[in-house]
């Protein structure tokens, strides 16, 4: 899971895969890359910052990949064959300046999909599955080059 470099705290996120993970709703191991969070993890291995190397390589050998709504790191985890969960900072919380992540996750999911979002933090759980089936699934083809063109064009034409 990666918060992002963001300078706000993201504890909202971090406590609830913990929270999960102490639950044992996640049985597999966790990485978080908690950022300028102020919650410290439990039950999950954690460091504020990974080089992009290693983040890269625990993407790729992640089952799951949970991420904040920063592009670059969602986007990352689906150029690793991932299906990521993405929650968006909100600014009503103090985890950003405003709300543009959840302004742009949403465009993303309806526009291109190949991400699963998460706008209410109890459905985490039940998102986390989806993306894992999806990711799982034979069938299921990157958007990643369509999406980093559309991406492109919405971008010039602002």
């Amino acid at each position: 899971m990666t918060v992002g470099t963001h300078e706000q705290q993201f504890d909202r996120l971090v406590m609830a895969v913990d929270e999960l993970k102490m639950a044992n709703s996640i049985k597999e191991p966790v990485y978080i890359q908690t950022g300028y969070s102020e919650y410290v993890p439990e039950c999950c291995k954690y460091s504020r910052f990974l080089p992009f190397e290693e983040m890269h390589r625990m993407m790729v050998e992640a089952d799951v990949v949970v991420t904040h709504g920063g592009p670059s790191s969602f986007i990352e985890a689906m150029a690793a064959g991932k299906v990521p969960v993405v929650v968006p900072r909100r600014s009503d919380l103090n985890e950003h300046v405003n709300d543009h992540q959840v302004d742009f996750v949403r465009m993303v999911a309806e526009r291109q999909g190949g991400i699963v979002p998460v706008y209410d933090i109890k459905e985490l759980s039940t998102a986390i599955e989806q993306a894992r089936d999806l990711t799982r699934d034979v069938s299921f083809k990157s958007h990643n080059a369509d999406f980093c063109k559309e991406f492109a064009r919405i971008i010039e034409g602002i």
